[in-house]
């Protein structure tokens, strides 16, 4: 059986594995000391730890995932806390146009709300069925499937709400400040 065309971006090629690449190290965290944390446009921040978080409602979603670097994988398997379900406990300022997401090492990437908002998006906590490895992101990563996966923040440790756009850690060294496959976003000016 072939691949269909219509769900591999120009440029990618398809894989059955889950390559890793990321910035730095895997960082070693505690789960008795992790937090999530939300601030910036919000009427008060908000903080949950591990367990408050994993107590959230979760879902299950299959989708194909493409990386900047060129490679595709398609149906893949998650499973985690709706970005919605976590944003509707939240008081946000209607100035609010975009979010910055955040990891655990300082790592960032920004999206526009209406992306973030999307209902696909999950912090997801399993792959496949089982708990994340550290490497793709555990205990918690950010999944924004229809953006280059660099967009899905592994080992997320909330996001600032903002009135205006800024650039993360890639955008910051030239990749692009949206990342759209479909229309091959990889670097600014794409």
């Amino acid at each position: 059986m072939g691949i269909d065309p219509v769900r591999l971006p120009s440029g990618q090629y398809h894989t059955p594995q889950f390559p890793v690449l990321h910035v730095g190290s895997v960082p070693d965290i505690d789960l008795a000391s992790w937090s999530f944390a939300v601030d910036g446009l919000v009427a008060e921040e908000r903080t949950w730890g591990w367990h408050e978080f994993q107590s959230l409602p979760t879902t299950s979603k299959t989708f194909d995932i493409h990386c900047v670097t060129k490679w595709s994988k398609f149906d893949t398997s998650w499973e985690g806390v709706p970005v919605r379900t976590v944003w509707d406990q939240l008081d946000v300022d209607p100035a609010a146009s975009h979010v910055m997401l955040k990891d655990v090492q300082g790592y960032t990437t920004n999206l526009p709300i209406e992306d973030f908002l999307r209902e696909d998006n999950l912090f997801a906590h399993s792959y496949e069925g089982e708990p994340l490895d550290a490497e793709h992101g555990w205990p918690l990563r950010l999944v924004v499937p229809h953006l280059y996966f660099w967009k899905s923040c592994k080992w997320v440790a909330g996001f600032t709400v903002m009135d205006a756009d800024a650039p993360g850690f890639w955008e910051q060294n030239g990749y692009h400040m949206y990342g759209d496959p479909f229309k091959e976003q990889r670097f600014h000016g794409d």
